[in-house]
């Protein structure tokens, strides 16, 4: 009983200036302690997202990421360290890791993976929330349906430059809801964005962007997990932070000729899984065409006679100049130094194997 009396009391100081927000008391804290919120991606807006959620007592966040720690992401991504980018360690691995040392108490979901249809319901399962954190409008629109479909808010975010947008997605429900539903990304975008589209590996990023984006998408979680739906904006809010340019679009109502959330036409959710796609910020092509288990002592004697071979339990670093194949242990791979989808597929298929 002394036990249980005394971490109780631990818990209550560390959360004790949260505590005391009037917004939030110590009925929300205890709703904290027991909300499960998933985070889809784990880059500059996913790190800051998670790194927040943790201090602030989430209980449960499940982190979802395909990609590595690099040099060039400890400019903007708050959870990474140097040592994680001479790993190369997986970024939800990196983050797990990171967030057990300044709160071991809540319970950190790491999945090194891509959200594809085939994988979007077993990886976010059982979420009270999701957060957007992906760095393209195929994955969140892929997000969306699932939310949708299954009656689970989520929020989206994004930044770019200097430049960061939200938005809160209130569906419908099932089931009693204690929210009115807002519109859904397909409301606002019925279709993804046309032309050139900006990344970071173009535009640039300022870290102050990535942090604001996660800010504003960290206090609209909190005001739901607490059980205030009722205070979270509803509107697309879009800040220009070196220009000072503010807009909001209204998305009070669904539209009701939706595709998505008037007709239910989940047509991303039951697409086949993409072959590639080209990464943000720098010039790579992930394939995961298949899913197979990969023997890393095995394939490091393979490619040893070709190049220069480096792994640990999660991945396989395979360096042949001017190429790079990251490899991981469901046979997914990135393909750095083109943006060739042909070329990387050949050399997977020349050095992995088809």
């Amino acid at each position: 009983m002394h036990t249980t009396a005394t971490a109780t009391d631990d818990l209550a100081e560390r959360y004790s200036r949260q505590i005391l927000f009037s917004g939030i008391g110590s009925e929300g804290q205890q709703r904290l302690r027991h909300a499960h919120v998933a985070i889809a991606g784990c880059g500059a807006t996913g790190a800051a997202s998670a790194a927040l959620l943790a201090r602030a007592g989430i209980g449960h966040l499940t982190i979802i990421d395909r990609d590595f720690v690099e040099p060039s992401n400890l400019q903007r991504q708050m959870l990474f360290t140097e040592e994680d980018a001479l790993e190369s360690l997986p970024k939800v691995e990196a983050a797990r890791r990171q967030i057990a040392r300044f709160n071991s108490e809540i319970q950190v979901t790491a999945h090194i993976a891509d959200i594809v249809p085939a994988t979007v319901a077993s990886l976010l399962q059982g979420a009270d929330l999701i957060l957007d954190a992906t760095d393209n409008f195929e994955t969140r629109y892929l997000l969306n349906d699932y939310a949708v479909q299954q009656g689970v808010p989520w929020i989206y975010a994004a930044a770019i430059g200097a430049y960061t947008a939200t938005m809160n997605i209130l569906p419908r429900s099932d089931g009693a809801t204690a929210w009115k539903p807002t519109a859904c990304l397909a409301c606002i975008f019925p279709n993804p964005p046309s032309g050139t589209v900006e990344t970071c590996d173009t535009a640039g990023i300022l870290n102050t962007a990535v942090n604001v984006a996660a800010s504003i998408q960290v206090t609209e979680a909190l005001k739901f997990l607490t059980g205030q739906p009722n205070l979270m904006r509803r509107s697309l809010l879009s800040l220009d932070l070196w220009t000072g340019e503010r807009s909001e679009i209204s998305a009070t109502e669904p539209r009701s000729t939706c595709e998505v959330c008037g007709q239910r036409n989940f047509i991303h959710l039951a697409g086949e899984g993409r072959p590639h796609i080209t990464l943000c910020g720098r010039n790579s092509v992930q394939i995961h065409e298949r899913h197979r288990p990969i023997d890393f002592e095995s394939m490091r004697e393979r490619l040893a006679p070709h190049g220069s071979v480096r792994f640990n339990s999660m991945l396989l670093r395979f360096e042949r100049p001017p190429h790079t194949i990251t490899l991981f242990a469901d046979g997914r791979a990135i393909v750095q130094g083109t943006t060739d989808t042909a070329l990387a597929r050949t050399l997977y298929a020349r050095f992995v194997g088809s």
